[in-house]
């Protein structure tokens, strides 16, 4: 025995050493391995084929996790490099959601790529390829799906399919999210020689996995098989990872003992990870997963992707996964060379400073080099140009600059410039007309130089910032993997704000009577609001305030279309004095701006409420995205309402004093939107009083606000 535990010390010191370098590593320590990606992406698949490792996974923060089809691809699964894949459409709709992909490698050497999809009904769709990143052709020209919805039974949704090739070459898809009320996971087994159907298709019943909610993974351990799953909320700290294990693919499956195994750290700065995958290499297992970003965007819609160690204690038995910042450790070498930039000193014309109710954080220009995929530098504000600088502290012979811009599936326009002394610049790549997104972009030039300038100059996106999260900078060229270039956008740059007052409706200042039938704006867009429904002007009998008194009517900003400068993320303030005889549990749209209806997904709609509900103060489709007030303004009360957004807060001001915010990324949709005041495009009308409404394309400060109540305070009279 005592030789035995002579033994057993080094194993013990050295495990507490591992944990102790896990403690002292922080969510933006200098150097941290997590998040594996720079970027938002979530519900990863991990693969590798030949020598080069793929990681396919939802494109995120972006209407609902809408974005591009987007694949990352490594040799040493410490760099990588992100490609927009071609993946055809479907015949009736403009494929817009590419949700939790998976992809297998059949017998005749084509690659079969599956991901979720809900315009059409949600159902799981195939294409096949001759390489892992395409181009795709559909399985089926018809756009039948691989899994329907309501397979194996009705009103099932066909979501978040991953599969599994057992010994005997047999192919098994488990799938399913919202199973807590859906009968359970499905599984069922893949045509091997078509890929393209199911058979045998049942739902292993919900006992058999406790509390779960989506992304079934299965994999074999030995002869035990090994359901994972994803249970609670995906929004918020509740998300965790469970596990079932069976003889048999079809199960019965037994709950593991030690459930969740993957959770929210202590400190929340491992918050809500989930929706995995495994890697294996040798005899050791590594869990790729997302968790949310540190500062969290409200209801987790900006998720990022990590790996950290999986150990079985036996075939049928996980350990509780340690969830940290420094990930796995390196078990492939790296043929990249060391980056000269690494905690290089910094400067910025700018630095965003995130103020909320809850958090205050800085996105300094030093996260610009701390090669940590958790923080970056941030501008100020949405405005352009923006530069970061980096002194390398002596004259560096430079090769090659790699920069990874915020959001990889959208073009940076830029331009890099070196220097000797910081006073005198030379252009090391210009970009400034620059149409191709990438991350990182690489930009090639033998130079020796001290200082580098980066400025950004514009972004495809209005509203965007510039941001970066790493700017790497190499003394020797290397070579990169596959080496694929993305296609040029044909959209051209967002649009940037006027920094003016856009609508400006005032009845202290209109001759209007009550039969009127349109209102001017005397804002910068101009053109007259026209009255639809019931809507008056009449006087408020306590304080004889002159306002528009909404019942089932609204005012329309008609031949004005939304400015661009609200697309997308775009900044902008709305302020208006109302007062309402009730506050509701819904309606009560104040002012709106966008379409509800082209996207059908949340967050590309946005507009100002006033009720007791969850979209109490601004409404983005979507309940766990919306934001409510904390303190309902009180009805039958004049007050000042404003709701501001400057491209990362959105705050709610009542009376002049902030009532809630919450951190955003918005996808706003103009194109077939008009601005209303009073409802929204599908109704949801205001029943009250409207002395006055402001909107602008930026966002005001605090002390703006203040003075904004103030200034237009609407003129009271004596009782009529």
């Amino acid at each position: 025995m005592k030789n035995i535990l002579l033994l057993l010390v080094p194993v013990l010191l050295g495990f507490s050493g591992y944990l102790n370098a896990q403690e002292a590593i922080k969510f933006n320590s200098p150097g941290a391995k997590n998040p594996i990606l720079p970027g938002y992406f979530a519900d990863p698949t991990i693969k590798k084929f030949g020598d080069i490792y793929y990681l396919y996974a939802t494109t995120d923060n972006e209407m609902l996790a809408s974005g591009a089809p987007t694949v990352w691809y490594s040799k040493d699964f410490q760099n990588w490099y992100n490609y927009t894949m071609e993946v055809p459409s479907l015949s009736s709709v403009n494929l817009r959601n590419f949700w939790a992909p998976d992809i297998l490698q059949g017998k005749d050497g084509k690659y079969y790529l599956y991901f979720g999809n809900c315009q059409a009904g949600c159902n799981i769709y195939g294409y096949v390829s001759d390489t892992p990143v395409g181009p795709w052709t559909k399985l089926h020209a018809d756009d039948t799906p691989v899994i329907a919805h309501d397979y194996p039974i009705k009103g099932f949704p066909s979501l978040d399919a991953q599969f599994f090739q057992d010994d005997d070459g047999k192919i098994y898809a488990y799938w399913g999210t919202w199973v807590h009320y859906n009968s359970g996971y499905a599984v069922g087994e893949l045509n091997p020689q078509t890929f393209a159907s199911m058979s045998n298709s049942s739902n292993i019943p919900l006992a058999q996995t406790p509390k779960p909610f989506e992304a079934a993974y299965l994999m074999k351990k030995n002869d035990k098989y090994i359901l994972m799953y994803s249970s609670a909320s995906c929004h918020d700290e509740t998300y965790n990872v469970r596990y079932s294990y069976s003889n048999s693919p079809y199960g019965p499956f037994t709950p593991g003992a030690n459930n969740p195994i993957l959770s929210t750290n202590a400190d929340k700065s491992v918050h809500g990870p989930g929706h995995h995958s495994v890697l294996k290499n040798g005899e050791d297992y590594s869990i790729v997963y997302h968790r949310h970003d540190y500062p969290m965007t409200r209801g987790g819609l900006s998720r990022q992707v990590c790996a950290d160690r999986l150990v079985f204690l036996n075939d049928s038995t996980i350990q509780t996964v340690i969830p940290t910042h420094q990930g796995i450790a390196n078990f492939t070498q790296s043929a990249v060379p060391e980056d000269i930039a690494y905690l290089a000193k910094t400067s910025a014309s700018s630095v965003y400073h995130l103020q909320s109710l809850e958090t205050q954080y800085e996105y300094t220009s030093s996260f610009a080099t701390d090669n940590n995929n958790a923080t970056m530098w941030k501008a100020a504000n949405n405005s352009f140009p923006q530069h970061l600088a980096i002194d390398l502290g002596a004259a560096k012979n430079i090769q090659r600059i790699a920069t990874q811009f915020e959001f990889s599936p959208y073009y940076y326009q830029y331009k890099i410039e070196y220097s000797a002394d910081g006073k005198k610049w030379a252009m090391y790549a210009d970009r400034s007309k620059n149409r191709t997104p990438g991350s990182p972009m690489i930009d090639d030039k033998n130079v020796t130089a001290r200082y580098l300038k980066l400025t950004i100059l514009g972004t495809e996106k209005t509203g965007l910032f510039a941001a970066v999260w790493n700017m790497k900078v190499y003394g020797s060229l290397f070579d990169i993997p596959l080496n694929l270039q993305n296609k040029p956008s044909a959209e051209g740059p967002g649009i940037a704000s006027s920094k003016k007052l856009l609508i400006d409706l005032n009845l202290d200042k209109s001759t209007a009577t009550n039969s009127f039938t349109t209102l001017p704006n005397r804002g910068s867009i101009g053109g007259f609001f026209t009255k639809s429904g019931e809507a008056k002007i009449e006087q408020d009998p306590e304080t004889g305030i002159k306002a528009i008194a909404f019942a089932n009517g609204a005012l329309t900003l008609e031949k004005v279309p939304v400015p661009r400068s609200l697309a997308w993320n775009g900044a902008y303030t709305v302020a208006t004095w109302v007062k309402t005889p009730k506050v509701a549990k819904e309606g009560g749209c104040l002012a709106s701006w966008c379409d509800r209806t082209e996207f059908y997904l949340a967050n590309s709609y946005n507009a100002l409420f006033y009720n007791s509900g969850n979209y109490g103060a601004a409404a983005h489709m979507d309940g766990h995205f919306d934001m409510r007030y904390k303190k309902v303004p009180a009805e039958n009360k004049w007050h000042h309402i404003v709701l501001t957004f400057d491209g990362v807060v959105e705050k709610i001001y009542v009376d002049g004093v902030l009532d809630n915010a919450q951190v955003m990324t918005l996808a706003s949709a103009i194109d077939k939107a008009k601005i209303i005041i009073g409802a929204s495009d599908t109704g949801e009308n205001y029943t009250g009083l409207m002395a006055s409404l402001r909107m602008y394309d930026y966002a005001l400060e605090e002390a703006e606000i203040s003075k904004l109540l103030s200034k237009t305070r609407p003129k009271t009279s004596k009782k009529p």
